[in-house]
């Protein structure tokens, strides 16, 4: 089952109290976006697979409260190709690697970062490539570990048996992540 990640709510939060300090006019809307998705993982993400169209109408949630804080650092590129339409998707499965990309790349750089998200859907499977640069400050440093990827790991064996492949790569700067996921049809 899913659960709210604390640093992700931790963050947002140190995010919108220094906005709010600033009397900054994003501050609202960042509270409305934060408030949308934390209910989506309350209260809509109790089944064991949520319709793909909602799951990434969150993400872009996720991804206008990122945008609003990552002012002017860097690109964002954020695309969906495929037909998304009667298609479920365990909830919560992608937004991890999104969240991860942006974690790393914002704490480690103060400009020029650079992320892309790409969803691509083909008959019942869905690609997901993310990417994102990030500064290698120290040896010990340089991949990017986390909570998030080992449990999103753990689920996708329990809910993906064999029907998924992840691929997370680490090079020079650049963290990747390719997910192959077979979708289902229909609710389950």
């Amino acid at each position: 089952n899913s659960q709210i990640n604390p640093h992700f709510l931790f963050n947002n939060l140190n995010n919108i109290y220094s906005y709010s300090l600033d009397n900054s006019p994003k501050t609202p809307e960042i509270i409305l976006g934060l408030s949308s998705i934390l209910r989506y993982m309350l209260y809509d993400c109790k089944e064991r697979s949520v319709a793909l169209n909602v799951e990434l109408e969150k993400l872009e949630d996720f991804l206008k409260i990122q945008e609003l804080q990552f002012e002017d650092r860097g690109k964002i590129n954020y695309s969906v190709s495929g037909n998304i339409d009667n298609k479920y998707i365990a909830p919560l499965i992608l937004i991890v690697f999104v969240e991860n990309a942006f974690k790393h790349s914002t704490s480690s750089l103060t400009d020029d970062i650079k992320i892309d998200i790409l969803i691509k859907i083909e008959h019942n499977t869905l690609f997901l490539t993310c990417e994102n640069n990030y500064q290698e400050k120290d040896e010990k440093l340089s991949i990017p570990k986390g909570i998030g990827l080992e449990n999103v790991k753990k689920r996708l064996e329990l809910l993906y048996p064999n029907a998924h492949k992840l691929n997370i790569n680490n090079s020079n700067g650049l963290f990747s992540v390719n997910l192959m996921l077979k979708l289902q049809n229909q609710e389950k």
